[in-house]
């Protein structure tokens, strides 16, 4: 590399793996690079946010981005896969249908949270959809012994929910808006309060007490951050006493 990853504004998270906090909604892209191959677990809210993080891969691992993986149907994750031709592109099941079904509820997200309507509509109109969804979980061999595992962990913030496991002496775990730090998690109208507590649980139990939690938004967490989050996700569930996630479909939200 003739690159470090700080030159280009990216944090370094581990050997091989680093994220940007882009600009605007602080959403999370993270890099985890192998022998030739790598995979970018979120693009950005607009085709021009997936070509900056297409440009810089290329830049610091001197090759492409090979692999794609959606944290969940909103706008701010999404709108920048199609930046990424060729890349093999995973979501959590059911992603697909969501995104195709909901493509001008995503534009209408996008424009109501101060996208501009040009950078909508081109993303919208390129929409990439994932071709491989994961049920349970899957291992991505990205060669030089790199592996990382995608898990279908929801359904809590979005019926789609997943998550990357990074492994190594300190796992990776890349969290999507499962876990947020730079304020309480968002609950939109396609959230599943009631279940979420139990996808951090699962969460937990995939990086263990050692690993170090990238949310989707704000600073890197340890696993007590985590699970103090849980615990108040599951007082909030308790109180509101229902689930209307649950019990009605939803238009997808920022974060």
């Amino acid at each position: 590399m003739d690159l470090s990853w700080e030159e280009l504004d990216w944090e370094r998270l581990g050997h091989g793996v680093g994220r940007r906090r882009l600009p605007g909604w602080d959403a999370t892209a993270a890099l985890v690079a192998g022998a030739g191959r790598a995979l970018l677990f979120d693009t950005g809210a607009c085709l021009r946010e997936g070509v900056e993080l297409r440009t810089q891969a290329q830049r610091l691992l001197g090759h492409r981005v090979t692999h794609v993986a959606l944290s969940h149907p909103h706008f701010d994750h999404v709108l920048g896969a199609a930046a990424f031709a060729g890349a093999e592109v995973f979501g959590a099941r059911g992603a697909g249908r969501v995104l195709r079904r909901d493509a001008d509820a995503l534009y209408a997200d996008a424009v109501r949270h101060g996208l501009p309507e040009h950078d909508a509509a081109e993303a919208v109109d390129t929409l990439v959809v994932p071709r491989r969804e994961v049920s349970g979980a899957c291992t991505l061999d990205l060669g030089g012994g790199r592996e990382v595992v995608l898990v279908d962990a929801g359904p809590a913030h979005t019926g789609q929910d997943l998550v990357a496991l990074v492994p190594g002496e300190v796992p990776v775990v890349l969290c999507g808006d499962l876990v947020e730090e730079s304020g309480e998690p968002q609950a939109g109208p396609d959230a599943f309060p009631s279940h979420w507590p139990a996808a951090l649980d699962r969460l937990l139990a995939l990086g263990g007490e050692r690993a170090r939690y990238v949310p989707g938004h704000g600073a890197v967490v340890d696993a007590a951050f985590v699970r103090a989050q849980r615990d108040r996700l599951a007082e909030r569930a308790r109180r509101r006493g229902a689930d209307p996630g649950a019990a009605r479909g939803g238009v997808p939200g920022v974060s």
